[in-house]
């Protein structure tokens, strides 16, 4: 399913990855490279398989563990009510 934040969110792209503001509660998330690129293939509008793959494509890590890694970022930024 594909990734959106909050009107409430504001991103931006840094050297070492990306910046999360939650502006309601005025607290920063730093995403690492890898869930950036989770986070921007999401925000396209590809799906977590769509994301997996392209972290086996950049970083060779076995498809599994690439998918619980999706997987467990979505939940965690849905959880933390910055992306639906």
């Amino acid at each position: 399913m594909a990734l959106r934040f909050g009107d409430n969110v504001s991103t931006a792209e840094t050297d070492y990855g990306t910046v999360l503001l939650d502006e309601r509660a005025g607290a920063y998330w730093e995403l690492n490279p890898t869930a950036t690129l989770v986070v921007r293939t999401l925000l396209d509008g590809g799906e977590e398989s769509d994301a997996a793959a392209a972290l086996v494509r950049e970083f060779d890590i076995e498809r599994a563990q690439a998918l619980r890694d999706v997987e467990t970022l979505v939940r965690e930024l849905r959880a933390s009510g910055l992306a639906s």
